[in-house]
């Protein structure tokens, strides 16, 4: 049985202050996931990393799930701003121009937030993160944007397209931060051009 504690969630700061004491709080565990995983970073350094109180850091967040789940919900919103940004910025680009802008977005968005990348792959399994669908909020915002785009194909074709468009996205972010690969920008490069003929071939539908 799932004790209270387990499926708290955190707590709103209604000041300036706590604001940015929850933000302070929030950078320093995603510092710590980054450097140690999900699973071994603690409570305890999370506080001491932000200089806070260990008892601060309960009062807004009382369990390391509710924290990763205030991150993770953090980066799912601002992901959708960025994709909504390219939407409406994207009204006269070429297909060449949009898919440059899409491979781009999403691996200087896991360069800014590495714990992003963290996070995504160790917690799949938490109900809390698991509900926040990041996929399906990414697949609506795409499929939005290609529906723009092209308005000949049907809502179950647009919606194929999209997750499609998701996973070079994805293979674009494996890309860039696998370590030591050789070759990298050329196979970016490539990956670029192949997101680019696919969004031309939609068109053409």
């Amino acid at each position: 049985m799932t004790s209270q504690k387990s499926t708290a969630s955190a707590k709103a700061p209604q000041r300036q202050r706590g604001r940015e004491r929850v933000a302070s709080l929030l950078d320093a565990a995603a510092a710590c996931f980054v450097d140690k995983g999900y699973e071994a970073a603690t409570m305890t350094e999370i506080a001491a990393r932000a200089g806070a109180a260990i008892g601060s850091l309960y009062q807004f967040f009382p369990t390391k799930e509710a924290l990763a789940h205030a991150l993770m919900t953090q980066y799912t919103q601002s992901l959708q701003q960025h994709l909504q940004q390219l939407a409406a910025q994207s009204g006269d680009w070429n297909d060449d121009q949009l898919g440059t802008q899409l491979i781009r977005l999403l691996v200087a968005f896991r360069r800014r937030h590495p714990a992003f990348a963290v996070l995504a792959e160790s917690l799949a399994s938490l109900p809390a993160v698991r509900g926040l669908a990041i996929r399906q909020h990414l697949r609506e915002g795409l499929q939005e944007l290609l529906g723009q785009r092209i308005t000949h194909l049907s809502s179950s074709e647009l919606h194929a397209a999209a997750v499609v468009v998701l996973q070079l996205m994805k293979a674009a972010v494996a890309l860039s931060a696998e370590v030591g690969l050789v070759g990298r920008k050329s196979a970016l490069e490539q990956l670029e051009r192949a997101l680019q003929l696919y969004l031309a071939s939609l068109a053409k539908r």
